[in-house]
């Protein structure tokens, strides 16, 4: 694998074989010194072109770990203001010699183009509307680790705004292909506008997808990415779709609830929830940077990546 731009990349098979080699790195994690030197020599380069705290810090984390160099690449303080196109940038972060780049933007479509004007490895850590497989892996991971490998006829319900998610696109691609059964939960405004060929169901009333969910994955609502204005007020919103403690109690009593963060407290998810014991939303930051690992290693650690 060359690299990650999407969870077609990977298949089944190959979310199974991150999901077996992120079991290896976090025992690592768990170490008194968490790191082993599967990519020394190698230099990885986070590009965000958008704010991030998760994402960027767990990439740079499990870089470090691998023992890889690593570049930062801070988008307002670049040659950008100047003018610089992303092109010239992209290639002159590459004449300094890197062997993975590690890209987020808000224009979908933007680290397949980069692939195609390098030559190292490039993941995506989110751009636009379109996909961040590695969200979608770490969320299979921490469902794994909690329900086994067995993913056939688990209930997932995604509720929120659906529409401006890339993290709901690649769950639905990385969770349906393992097996599970997505719904999409939310108003008819924050649902894609065509939901043609997704392997899910629809449904606009969160309290009648409850009492039969086994994973309740909540995401936020995306101000940033709206230009109108899709419901009438947040206190609205959360009156109708907040995951609430009346909600939670009306959930399976070994359901789990997920959320990729940041968290809106109050808006999308009351604070007790978000802190309960069915809470898996920590542990899907921990794992992310196992995960994260795993990817790095399959495009660098086997010597298909660029060569140092």
């Amino acid at each position: 694998m060359k690299h990650l731009l999407g969870i077609d990349d990977l298949g089944a098979d190959g979310i199974g074989e991150v999901l077996r080699l992120a079991d290896s790195f976090l025992e690592v994690t768990r170490r008194d010194i968490p790191k082993v030197p599967a990519l020394r020599g190698k230099t990885v380069v986070s590009m965000f072109y958008e704010d991030s705290t998760r994402t960027r810090l767990s990439f740079e984390t499990a870089a470090k770990r691998l023992s890889a160099d690593t570049m930062t690449f801070s988008a307002g303080s670049s040659s950008l203001r100047k003018g610089e196109s992303l092109l010239d940038t992209v290639r002159t972060v590459e004449a300094m010699g890197i062997d993975a780049l590690v890209v987020r933007h808000r224009s979908s479509g933007v680290p397949q183009r980069i692939a195609g004007w390098i030559d190292a490895s490039i993941v995506n850590a989110g751009d636009g509307w379109h996909e961040h497989p590695t969200q979608a892996l770490l969320d299979a991971f921490t469902l794994r680790r909690h329900r086994g490998d067995n993913f056939a006829g688990m209930k997932v319900s995604i509720v929120g705004d659906i529409k401006h998610s890339r993290v709901a696109r690649s769950n639905v691609k990385a969770l349906s292909s393992l097996g599970a059964e997505v719904t999409l939960v939310g108003p008819p405004t924050l649902m894609p506008p065509d939901l043609e060929g997704w392997p899910v169901t629809v449904n606009y009333d969160i309290d009648e997808v409850l009492p039969t969910t086994d994973v309740l994955y909540v995401l936020r609502i995306q101000r940033e990415r709206q230009s109108e204005a899709l419901f009438p007020s947040l206190r609205e919103y959360a009156t109708r779709y907040g995951v609430t403690t009346e909600r939670l109690a009306r959930l399976p009593a070994d359901a789990l609830v997920m959320h990729p963060g940041p968290t809106n407290r109050g808006v999308e998810i009351d604070a007790l929830v978000a802190d309960d014991p069915r809470s898996v939303i920590n542990e899907q930051v921990a794992n992310g940077v196992a995960v994260r690992m795993a990817v790095l290693y399959m495009l660098l650690g086997s010597g298909e990546g660029r060569a140092a």
